[in-house]
Order: structure tokens, then sequence, then C-alpha cells
């Protein structure tokens, strides 16, 4: 049971909470909710298509936390899994170790938004109050009990969240992705200004290169993100998982859904032959951000994909004023086209007292490697000298 004073409630669909309550604990300005990907809907939509379902092994055990008068205080999503597919940190190497002497390490508890690796708040208390925090976080050791699984994780969690699950004996993990910032550009071309002369004329190289037959990039969101165009998205993420995982994580109904419950948090940039489609990326908007996720393509053409995953959507955070651009995971290209590394954060309940020890031990050599690395990227971002330091 979670601290005094609160009860805990194990939800097997995001449905069974309800929009109006799910959507109230998550950070939310004017009555939208900040990070797209908290929204109940994304959650309902990944849940309905069957993406994430017991099925695929992302069977939902969300936590809601009520005080001692009923009101709800506190969510965790969180997934009862049987393997360690769509999460962007990997764990494989600790379910085999656990599996050769003689354990097992699946189902384990994930706690984040399937597929999508993204920081966002995964302990959501909208008073701060640490204890209904750590509350959830003490649930979900419990549930794990009850549910006989190995361990807890917690992926893409803002550094605070980290800290206090730390204070309370989990393990901490850092990792690096790459963000472009923006500076209040007013151009593309105010932005290049900041670059070295000669990172200036690669990029222009690229996006005059990868535009060169006449392709037109549109963008689509809102009430232009009709049907039709989510069969090119649709071809979008089944091209990037039969790529990097043999099968894509998200189906033709999960774009449908995404359609009818959130298209004006949608930003389709597809690239457009004639009046065909031959290659997309699809972005998700937050408050202050813009997400890229899935891209692919019909044909190869050269810089299309740095020109329609990378610059497009750098334009389009300029004319928003976005202050962010996520580009995703990993990808260490992407510093050349502006984008900084960034740390991440997850943090991993393990009771297993021997795959603790190995883990703590595995994690304490990391994290220094991940600073060194970090360190050593800072050095060829394209920004002139000095340039960085003053932003």
């Amino acid at each position: 049971m979670p601290e005094p004073g609160y009860t805990a409630n194990i939800h097997s669909s995001t449905a069974s909470i309800g929009a109006a309550a799910w959507n109230s604990l998550v950070p939310s300005t004017d009555g939208v909710v900040d990070n797209p990907f908290l929204d109940h809907a994304f959650f309902r939509a990944l849940e309905e298509s069957g993406c994430a379902s017991g099925k695929t092994g992302w069977q939902a055990q969300h936590i809601l936390l009520s005080d001692e008068t009923g009101q709800a205080v506190g969510l965790l999503p969180l997934f009862l899994k049987s393997h360690s597919m769509g999460e962007y940190v990997f764990d494989h190497g600790w379910a085999n170790a656990l599996e050769r002497a003689g354990g097992h390490y699946y189902p384990k508890l994930q706690g984040s938004v399937p597929f999508t690796p993204a920081t966002a708040p995964k302990l959501l208390v909208p008073s701060g109050a640490l204890e209904a925090q750590a509350a959830l976080l003490q649930t979900a050791q419990q549930l794990a009990g009850r549910l006989d699984a190995s361990s807890v994780h917690l992926t893409f969690v803002p550094e605070a969240e980290a800290e206090l699950a730390g204070s309370i004996d989990w393990l901490r993990r850092m990792d690096t992705q790459f963000h472009w910032h923006n500076q209040g550009f007013a151009s593309f071309e105010d932005f290049l200004e900041t670059l070295s002369s000669r990172k200036r004329k690669t990029i222009r190289r690229e996006r005059r290169d990868a535009l060169a037959d006449g392709i037109k990039v549109r963008w689509l969101s809102g009430s232009e993100n009709e049907e039709q165009h989510w069969v090119p998205s649709c071809a979008v993420d089944e091209d990037t998982g039969a790529r990097k995982w043999g099968r894509p994580y998200l189906n033709r109904t999960f774009f449908s859904l995404l359609g009818q419950y959130m298209a004006d948090r949608v930003v389709l940039m597809l690239a457009y032959e004639g009046d065909t489609p031959i290659a997309g990326a699809i972005n998700f908007r937050g408050k202050d951000r813009l997400f890229g996720r899935n891209w692919g393509a019909t044909r190869d053409v050269p810089f299309l994909h740095f020109e329609v995953c990378y610059y497009q959507a750098i334009d389009y955070a300029i004319e928003h004023k976005l202050a962010v651009v996520e580009a995703g995971a990993q990808g260490e290209h992407k510093l050349a086209r502006g984008y900084e590394p960034v740390t991440t954060h997850s943090v991993h309940w393990i009771p297993h007292p021997g795959l603790r020890h190995a883990v703590a031990d595995y994690l304490e050599n990391e994290r220094p490697a991940v600073e060194r690395e970090q360190a050593l990227l800072e050095n060829f971002t394209p920004f002139r000298k000095g340039e960085r330091q003053e932003r």
C-alpha cells in the first residue's frame, strides 16, 4: 500500500480512468495538455488500436492515487511488459544476465509513453507534493511484488523525478539525445548565422539538393490532416519499423484514431513530387516544442531525410516561436545540423540483490562515460567559436 493518507487503484486501461480525470493530473496550460504524449487521447489511441495492449506485451497497469477524501491527486502511466521492445532505453543485457543466473526478468513494469523517446513527467502530481510522488513509486514497487515482476523502470523522466527516485533507493541512468534550441531566431538564415562558414555552406547545399527536382514540402495540421494523409503517415512508420526492428510498432488504426482525437497536435511534413507524397515525417506539437518522431520515404532522394526531419522542423519552430525541437532518440549526425547534446534520465527499481549489484556497478561506470562523450560532442557542434557559450 502507498503511504498513509493515500489510496491507489490500478487501471487496466486508459479508458477506465476517463479523459477529464486523467488530463486534470497532467501539466496543462489553458486547458490544453502541455506535452501531447501525456494526453489521455494519445494513450487511448495506442490502446484502442491494439498497439499497446496485452497481446503486444504492453498491458496497462496505470496507478491512480487518491487522497483521504477520494480526490484523485496523482497518476503514474504504467505497463506490465513481457519484452523490452519500444522503450529506447536498452536493458537487454540486464535481462540476459538474470536469465543466465536462473531468474526471470519478464514480466517487468514499465513507466513510459509507449514507443516514444521524449522526456515527460511520469509522477503526475499537480500539487507537486513529494510525498504523493513517492507514494506512486512505492505503489509501483508493491505492484511488482503482486504481479511477480522482476523490476520497475521509469524512462525519459525529468531530472527532478530521477533525483526523487534516487533518494528512495532507485538506480539512476543517464543517456544522450540531440535537441535544437531556438534563440529567438527570425528566420532559418538567422539561425545559420550562428554557425561556422563551412557548416552554413553545407546546410544550404543539402537543402538545395534535397529539393532540386521540384520537390515541395507541405506542413499539415489540424483540419488539414484529412484521412487520406494518414495513409502516407502509416507508411512512414511502417518504413521506419521495417528498417529498425523488422515490424512497425504503430498500425493504420492508430493513425486514424490520432486524426479523430488529436489532429491539432500532429504536424505532418510531407514531401511531394507533383501531387504524390514520396516522403514524410510525423511530428507532435507541445506547449513550447516540436517533437520529431517517425520518418519514411518511397524512394531515396539525397539529403531529403535531413530536409524533412531536421531543417523543416527548425523552420516550423522558428515560424511558430517554439523553443525546442526534440528530434527523437540517438543520431550523432544531428549534431552537424545544429542539434545539441542533452542529458536524458531514467530510474530503475531492482529488488534482486545480485542483479541490483551488477546493474549498480554498470551504471556507476556508464555515467562518467556518458558525461565524457557529451563533453567530446560539444567540441563538434557547428556553432561559431564563442557563439554557443553566449547562448
